[in-house]
C-alpha cells in the first residue's frame, strides 16, 4: 500500500506538469490522474505508515553513520 505522503507528492507533480504544458488534452488527463491520486490519499492517515528498513534508527534523523 502506498502512503499518503507519496500519493500527495505524485498528485502535486502531475499538477505541475499539467500547468507547464500547452497541450490542453494532456493537461486534462494529468489533472484527472492527480484527482484520482488525491481521492486515494484522502482516506489514509496523515502519518506515513510505510515500513522502514531494519537498519534505520528512527531516533537518528541526521543521517550520520
Amino acid at each position: 500500500m502506498l502512503g499518503k505522503t507519496y500519493l500527495t507528492r505524485q498528485a502535486s507533480t502531475l499538477l505541475k506538469f499539467a500547468k507547464s504544458t500547452t497541450d490542453s488534452e494532456l493537461s486534462a488527463r494529468l489533472i484527472s490522474k492527480a484527482a484520482d491520486l488525491k481521492s486515494q490519499a484522502d482516506p489514509l492517515p496523515d502519518t506515513d505508515q510505510s515500513l522502514r528498513a531494519p537498519d534505520v534508527d528512527p531516533e537518528d534523523q541526521t543521517g550520520a553513520p
